[in-house]
Order: structure tokens, then sequence, then C-alpha cells
């Protein structure tokens, strides 16, 4: 592929339902495969891919197919680029992780730019909140989290906190740790 037909994608990826919001904003290049993009979205977030996922363009699914699960089709995510996807300014898709707690974000493409052969892509530009933990049982479990890691005088602080492994400050995001693992791991 060439320089003239690639870009660089200014992507804001948004957990929701979060409220305070969580979301990342992140440059990459557009012709990013869905699977190297689901990795670059496990690292900016802060998942440890201990999960099944898949994308979501309409109602079109694309993900990793399993022979297993017949209820619906999905197209295998290492055949599709994100430029397939996303093609203008403002469009977006969904992408869920973990279909037990159903971690639901939107993803949306908020700017293309000009490629730049000298860019380090993928390149994370802003965040805001924490990741949630693995496993605390989607967002209304982590509001439950959040309500006794907060509160030394809950019930379940104690448990909450040792099962978090020490202190959770749900507004930390460390952007400088994000790009370096984003260096690491991938590289365009």
């Amino acid at each position: 592929m060439t320089t003239t037909s690639r870009k660089i994608y200014q992507i804001k990826i948004g957990l929701n339902d979060a409220k305070p919001p969580i979301w990342r904003r992140v440059l990459l290049d557009s012709s990013v495969s869905l699977s190297k993009f689901h990795d670059i979205i496990q690292i900016v977030m802060g998942w440890t891919d201990s999960h099944l996922h898949q994308f979501r363009a309409g109602e079109t699914y694309y993900g990793i197919p399993d022979p297993n699960i017949d209820f619906m089709e999905t197209l295998d995510e290492r055949r599709y680029k994100l430029n397939h996807l996303l093609k203008k300014e403002k469009e977006s898709i969904r992408y869920e992780y973990d279909f037990g707690d159903s971690w639901d974000h939107k993803i949306t493409l908020e700017k293309v730019l000009p490629f730049d052969p000298a860019a380090t892509l993928p390149h994370c530009i802003k965040g805001k909140g924490a990741c949630p933990p693995e496993d605390v049982g989607g967002i209304f479990g982590y509001y439950d989290f959040i309500a006794a890691v907060s509160d030394p005088t809950h019930p379940d602080h104690a448990d909450r906190t040792e099962w978090v492994g020490g202190d959770f400050d749900p507004d930390l995001y460390n952007i400088d740790e994000v790009n370096a693992l984003l260096l690491k791991h991938c590289k365009a």
C-alpha cells in the first residue's frame, strides 16, 4: 500500500455508560488490521486480553470465527482493515470485550490526517479515567467496586482493596506507560 492511500486516523475509544467518562484518543495507521487494532485497544484501554471480543459495524460482526458457535456469522478480523469499516470523520463502530461483563466501547473516527512515514504509530495522545479491573462485573459492578474501594467504612472495602492488589485510583491514566507499551508491542 502506498503512503498516498494510507492515512493517519485519529480515533476516540470510549467505554459506553462510564460515568465519569473513560476514553482514549489514539493516532494510528488507517490500514491497520482489525486484529492488530484489537491489540491496540487492549493496551490503550488497559485490558489484559483475557476474554473474547468482537467488532460490530452496523449488523456485521468481526472477530475470531468459532465453528462451534452458529447463532451469528462472524467475519475474520484478520482479513479486514480499520479503513474498511471507517472511512469518513464522525463514523463509528462498536467493540465489545468480555462477553460476560460486556464492556461495550464506541470507536469514532474523529480526524483523517495525511500519512507521515516518520510518525510513531500507534500513539495515544490523550486519555481519561482508569481501566476497570477485569472480571469486576461490568459497568455496574465497577460502580459497586469504586464505592467499596473509595470508602474505608464500606463493608467490602478490605476485600475489594485486597482483590485489586492495593489502592485503586479511578482517575489514574498513565499515558507515558501506555505509549511505551504501544511502542514495544504494536509499532507499525
